[in-house]
């Protein structure tokens, strides 16, 4: 056997209690004037404040951006960087959810080459590194801190889209789970859910033949063997305390395992990508404008059961990292924890209309490399019958 492995990863990544206390040595490594983009109400949360203090302390001017919005509008994005192109920034940094994070890599990508986001959709569309770029992130979710992703909303389009380059993987991600403490139950299952999501999916992605140079010509490669290590480490973690710190946002000791699961997925599908599920929230949560989160890992029971055929082995090794007795209890079990913590079991629960699942269909299928990652073949037919099973909440209409 040939083995195979990629990872791509910041600079430095900081994990740990109190780990945002070395925010300003390490900015003032970094730059001199810092662009710090947030949002409107962590811009007021009293450990912001002591950040933004400790960058001053350190010598370097801040200018603090609160305007980020959910899910990123494309044209919240190049609001911000006209409002920053007079302040000389040599430093940006992201301090928030995966919404701010994705705006601060977006903000430095325009700040760096000019132009409009719309420019660098898709993958390597990005022609050059960017100005140095940190991420703290304050939820356990997306791993936007360690990935070369930032997603964004397109109106025009009326789908998320993508800007995919390994030039904005922030150089420094600082990640201290005592930031998450203070989320909402809501939140934390969430986020925790699409960090779960991500690992599962990059898991069980196709694996390509690993011709030379397959990581220049793609981001997203397929599974291998480093991204695998990620992967699994990160399910077993977020298996074993997901429900914990959402049932008592106080274990800090549940907060610390979700926030390194929710890294380390990030860290896997940063190379191995994501897939099916991904490809049909995209056009499910632009309908019912519900939370990424949400739409995934409502999906994702569905989709491994259409996928379980090719990922027999994958399933194995997931259920002794999950603590299970056999393969067979992985998806039940994974339905189960996702319905204890609030994530609705069907696409008609999460508000999707019956009459729009043809559309669905059709715009699943066409994101083609989220499709294309995905471990066993989808046609357009196919694509109704999983999204009609997922619809009514029937996981054995795909058996």
């Amino acid at each position: 056997m040939n083995l195979f492995g990629t990872i791509r990863a910041p600079r430095e990544v900081l994990f740990g209690g109190g780990q945002r206390h070395a925010l300003g040595a390490i900015a003032a490594k970094l730059g001199r004037r810092a662009l710090v983009v947030t949002d409107a109400r962590l811009a007021a949360d009293g450990d912001f404040l002591a950040m933004m203090a400790q960058l001053e302390q350190a010598g370097l001017s801040v200018l603090v951006d609160s305007s980020t919005m959910p899910d990123v509008p494309v044209d919240s994005a190049i609001q911000s960087a006209e409002k920053a192109a007079g302040y000389g920034a040599d430093l940006v940094i992201g301090v928030g959810g995966g919404s701010c994070l994705d705006m601060a890599k977006c903000v430095a990508v325009l700040l760096s080459h000019g132009g409009r986001p719309q420019d660098y959709y898709g993958e390597h569309n990005v022609p050059g590194p960017v100005m140095p770029l940190i991420a703290i992130p304050t939820t356990a979710g997306t791993g936007s801190e360690v990935t070369p992703v930032a997603v964004l909303s397109d109106q025009e389009r009326s789908l998320k889209v993508g800007i995919s380059s390994p030039y904005i993987i922030p150089t420094v991600a600082i990640c201290d789970p005592e930031l998450t403490l203070s989320c909402p139950a809501s939140l934390t299952a969430i986020a925790g859910a699409d960090a779960l999501t991500h690992a599962i999916e990059a898991f069980t992605a196709t694996r390509r033949e690993p011709v030379p140079g397959i990581s220049q010509e793609r981001v997203f490669v397929g599974k291998n063997e480093l991204s695998d290590h990620f992967a699994l480490r990160s399910i077993a973690l977020l298996w074993q305390s997901l429900e914990a710190a959402c049932t008592d946002g106080g274990d800090a000791a549940a907060r610390e395992r979700v926030m390194l699961g929710a890294t380390l997925a990030g860290l896997a599908f940063g190379v191995a990508g994501t897939a099916a599920a991904h490809a049909i929230q995209y056009p499910v949560g632009a309908l019912t404008h519900t939370a990424h989160g949400l739409g995934v890992a409502c999906l994702m029971p569905y989709v491994m059961t259409w996928n379980a055929p090719a990922i027999a082995d994958e399933l194995s090794q997931i259920a002794d990292a999950a603590g299970l007795d056999g393969p067979d209890e992985v998806i039940p079990s994974l339905s189960g924890l996702f319905e204890r913590i609030g994530i609705p079991r069907s696409l008609r629960d999460l508000g999707l209309s019956e009459d729009r699942i043809g559309w669905v269909a059709e715009q699943s299928c066409g994101i083609s490399r989220l499709i294309q990652n995905n471990p066993r073949p989808l046609t357009l037919d196919d694509m109704t019958n999983l999204l009609t099973a997922a619809y009514s909440g029937d996981r054995a209409a795909l058996n």
